[in-house]
């Protein structure tokens, strides 16, 4: 039986993406984007929505041109080596570019919980749009959350509306750049 995770990085005042749709904001410095590639050797299967799909068809293979650390190679394998579930409704079989990814029209709460507990290994839910209904019914175990020093004023909600959930502080660590790393699991 797999654990089900939602883990984002988030502005301090809540926020995935500003008011015009940008996050680059919250682009990780080589200290965190390393915690993020630990936690990936224990993520076994991730499930996104649609826009979260296709920013991650990034880590498929190197852009033309550009040129990866080591790290990033090795999370683009890490992240190749999962099973991925992605949810849309407008996406079509030949938009799929991903080995291991399966394309789902919806995702219900059992579904969600059939593929946790068959999983070898944790199960990574993984934009707040994908992750608000299985947020709000209090199937999360562990947020790992990234909180960026910045405020944005608004955008895309890193946690749903009318969500409650008693939390734990299980670990925490501030890093050089003021990000801080907050992993809560439920009370």
């Amino acid at each position: 039986m797999g654990t089900l995770i939602y883990a984002t990085s988030l502005s301090i005042d809540g926020y995935v993406a500003d008011a015009d749709g940008d996050f680059l904001w919250s682009a990780p410095s080589d200290e965190v984007f390393a915690v993020h590639l630990d936690r990936m050797s224990t993520v076994s299967t991730e499930v996104l929505g649609r826009k979260t799909y296709q920013l991650m068809t990034y880590w498929e293979k190197p852009p033309e041109g550009a040129t990866w650390t080591e790290a990033e190679h090795e999370f683009a394998r890490r992240w190749r080596d999962t099973e991925r579930v992605v949810v849309s409704s407008t996406l079509t079989e030949s938009d799929i570019v991903s080995d291991g990814t399966r394309l789902v029209p919806r995702l219900t709460l059992r579904d969600l919980s059939a593929i946790v507990d068959g999983a070898p290994g944790a199960v990574e839910i993984f934009g707040p749009t994908a992750a608000a209904e299985a947020i709000t019914a209090g199937l999360v175990d562990e947020y790992h959350l990234f909180v960026v020093p910045r405020f944005v004023g608004g955008g895309l909600r890193a946690l749903p509306d009318g969500a409650q959930q008693a939390m734990h502080l299980r670990e925490h660590r501030i890093f050089d750049d003021g990000t801080a790393m907050l992993r809560y699991t439920r009370a």
